[in-house]
């Protein structure tokens, strides 16, 4: 602005000094030139007074922008991803800690996959298991599903996708299932994002099935302001629910943290999942867990260059 009000006073004043030497020549009084610049200058400082005040009312506008707008433009942001997301080969490592009631370690296991493509679609091959590369069983089991989706046909490949396209649909429903609370701002990875306080909406009845814990759990979302990914968010379940068929029954307090990076302009795909949970499975045994997800090396995948995997298929024999 100061630059902005430098450069009009500058040609304000450039003009008048051609004015003020023009009229001298037309023998006009001196006191009328220079009431004639005194107007001058004081309409252009009320029109700039103007332009001040509008682009602070401006900044509160945006300032109060409505939570759930924001949310909307970032369910938008998160469609585009998961759509464009599948053009994407990555490293996912899967690290998972189950412990007894008492909270101590019972075992812990490691995956590292990587994604391929297969038909233009993308798979993840298993490449490591707690730190050795998958036995002769793991392979075999691995190299059937590999098979099973190399030789689908077009109408499982389109059951299959239309089966993700549920599993997914349930996120579009954030926007009705809570209440938002613009509570800040903050900055991540250098980034500005909007801060909410996220609380179940009463009364909301879900249209997906995944949606129905909505009303179980709350928590905060950090919104991109630029772009509107969605950089992090953490939940925090308030209200036991069931997952699978009444098998286990997450208990109140497990918590879940999520951070999403961005890949290229409006795109954002997953980095970090962190899941700590309490769930009592058939109502009787306690089972705690602490999982971690991390995603890396994410690289476009062209689609004239995705590998043929044809010898694949003959893979490592059964033994």
């Amino acid at each position: 602005m100061k630059n902005l009000s430098g450069l009009f006073t500058g040609t304000t004043l450039a003009g008048s000094s051609h004015r003020f030497g023009h009229e001298l020549t037309a023998a006009k009084p001196k006191s009328y030139v220079a009431g004639r610049n005194a107007s001058a200058l004081i309409h252009f400082g009320l029109a700039m007074r103007m332009v001040a005040v509008v682009l602070a009312f401006s900044t509160v506008l945006a300032a109060q922008l409505d939570p759930r707008e924001i949310v909307r433009r970032s369910i938008a942001t998160w469609d585009r991803g998961s759509k464009t997301g599948r053009n994407y080969s990555y490293t996912e490592r899967d690290v998972g800690r189950h412990l007894d009631a008492s909270g101590v370690l019972q075992s812990e296991e490691v995956d590292v996959s990587k994604t391929i493509f297969v038909n233009g679609d993308p798979f993840q091959d298993l490449v490591e298991h707690n730190g050795a590369p998958p036995t002769p069983s793991e392979a075999r089991k691995q190299m059937e599903k590999l098979l099973k989706r190399q030789t689908e046909t077009k109408a499982e490949r389109a059951a299959r996708l239309e089966n993700e396209k549920a599993d997914r649909a349930f996120v579009t429903e954030v926007v009705d299932a809570f209440n938002f609370r613009l509570v800040g701002e903050d900055v991540i990875n250098g980034r500005p994002a909007y801060m909410l306080d996220v609380t179940p909406r009463p009364g909301y009845a879900p249209r997906n099935k995944r949606a129905r814990m909505f009303s179980k759990v709350a928590g905060k979302l950090w919104v991109d302001k630029q772009d509107f990914g969605w950089p992090k968010a953490d939940g925090r379940v308030i209200e036991p629910f069931f997952m699978g068929f009444l098998v286990a029954r997450v208990q109140k307090g497990s918590q879940i943290e999520f951070t999403q990076t961005r890949v290229a302009d409006g795109v954002w795909l997953p980095k970090h999942v962190g899941i700590k949970a309490h769930a009592k499975v058939l109502f009787i045994m306690s089972h705690d867990v602490d999982e971690v997800i991390t995603f890396s090396d994410y690289q476009e995948a062209e689609r004239a260059a995705m590998m043929s995997l044809v010898s694949r298929s003959r893979g490592p024999r059964a033994q």
